[in-house]
């Protein structure tokens, strides 16, 4: 009784693990708007996206690469993805793609990668744009949002 116990609660770990493995979401690109700014890129749940002009945009078959690395990723994370990246409503999925980073997954957007500013407090925040003149909100067309 006691093995058919422990081999029941281990059959019953895998499905959980194996259920928690599927259960990770694709990254979801959706539009959000502000009074500022307009129309913008953001996430599943609101928050900001920026593009970086010190990068390289992926464009005729040339793969984007990443110019933010160590102290500027603390302020500046990554917009990382398990799978393939969604588009939500408003966002055109011809211009979703990823490139890799090390071991992570990062997804862009018209050829560009996509950060999150750690400043950004809450869903709808975007004190980000602009920073520096290199960072810059994305819009559903693709471009950087110009203006402070």
């Amino acid at each position: 009784m006691r093995m058919l116990l422990s081999m029941s609660g281990a059959a019953l770990a895998a499905t959980i693990f194996a259920g928690a493995a599927l259960a990770q979401d694709a990254a979801s690109v959706t539009v959000a708007e502000s009074g500022d700014y307009g129309q913008y890129l953001a996430d599943a749940e609101g928050n900001a996206l920026y593009l970086f002009t010190n990068d390289t945009q992926a464009t005729n078959g040339t793969e984007a690469s990443i110019s933010c690395e160590g102290d500027c990723l603390q302020n500046w994370p990554l917009f990382t993805t398990s799978g393939d990246p969604t588009a939500g409503e408003g966002v055109d999925a011809e211009m979703l793609g990823t490139v890799a980073q090390g071991e992570e997954t990062v997804v862009t957007y018209n050829g560009w990668p996509l950060y999150y500013f750690a400043g950004d407090e809450a869903a709808g925040d975007t004190a980000g744009q602009a920073r520096g003149d290199v960072w810059y909100l994305v819009s559903p067309g693709g471009e950087m949002i110009a203006g402070e």
